[in-house]
């Protein structure tokens, strides 16, 4: 599919989305926060669609780069905006963006953002996990009922701000410097980690947490199987983060294809023919004859 049937795509879903948010039933903000959000991400769409030869290029890409995290927040307010972020993904694909090199200072500065943030993340899972483990083992109807409603408030005031925030110094120290987001194996794997956790989230984690915070509020209900499910969802996110945390710090596994094309494409100039390369001497230029 063209980029532009994909804005235009995105387009159609942004006022479909913009729909069942309006009659959905997830908390107010969000709702209203993913409405203006799709409302503004359709507008830029549809010029960039437009405008494609142009500077809708560039619209697209800077769009799309803040709708892809922007969406996972927009989910609170309904999980359809989830296929949104698969969209915009296959935007930016297409689109094939290409970022200047940060200034070393600058790459600095949202290195630190970026690792700040996700060691932050890293933490609230964890939170959450233990909560979900005093859900599910606490006896008193108290502790357990109230275990579910921290992890809730926790979920929404921590772990989705986390999040969005991971993934976006995560995009921009990853497209501003030499690593690239598909050249290396370990960034790429970080990315998939990192686009997987709030999926999972926005479709399962959320609507057990909801559940068991509603079911507890009777005193005589038990959590049964379903506490257990939470508890087991949010270990695996917390082990998912230290695994990009170990990939963060090891850098296993050396290059992409993409990556070796690129490669191949920086290293062609030097060895076509007439080039200066090792070994040869630079053409002296001809001084004209009198």
């Amino acid at each position: 599919m063209t980029p532009r049937r994909l804005l235009w795509t995105f387009v159609a879903f942004a006022a479909v989305a913009t729909g069942v948010l309006l009659v959905a039933g997830g908390p107010a903000f969000f709702r209203v926060l993913g409405v203006v959000g799709y409302a503004v991400g359709a507008v830029l769409s549809a010029v960039a669609a437009r405008r494609w030869d142009g500077r809708g290029r560039r619209i697209a890409i800077v769009t799309h780069l803040a709708l892809a995290p922007l969406q996972f927040v927009f989910s609170v307010g309904s999980s359809v905006t989830l296929v949104g972020i698969v969209v915009s993904l296959l935007i930016l694909a297409r689109a094939r963006p290409r970022f200047p090199r940060m200034a070393p200072r600058t790459r600095r500065v949202w290195l630190v953002l970026h690792v700040g943030v996700s060691v932050g993340w890293l933490g609230v899972a964890l939170t959450m996990t233990v909560l979900a483990l005093i859900g599910q083992l606490a006896d008193s109807h108290a502790m357990r009922h109230g275990a579910y409603e921290v992890l809730h408030v926790v979920d929404l005031a921590a772990a989705i701000p986390s999040m969005a925030l991971s993934i976006v110094t995560g995009l921009v120290v990853s497209l501003g410097s030499k690593w690239g987001l598909v050249r290396y194996r370990w960034v790429l794997t970080k990315f998939v980690i990192s686009l997987s956790i709030p999926i999972v989230a926005g479709t399962v984690e959320n609507a057990l947490a909801d559940e068991l915070a509603a079911r507890t509020a009777d005193p005589a209900a038990v959590p049964g199987g379903t506490a257990a499910a939470l508890t087991a969802c949010l270990a695996a996110f917390t082990v998912a983060l230290w695994v990009a945390t170990v990939l963060s710090v090891v850098k296993p596994w050396g290059r992409t294809r993409w990556g070796n094309r690129a490669l191949a494409a920086q290293a062609r100039p030097a060895s076509a023919p007439g080039a200066v390369g090792a070994g040869s001497s630079p053409r002296q230029p001809s001084v004209p004859r009198r």
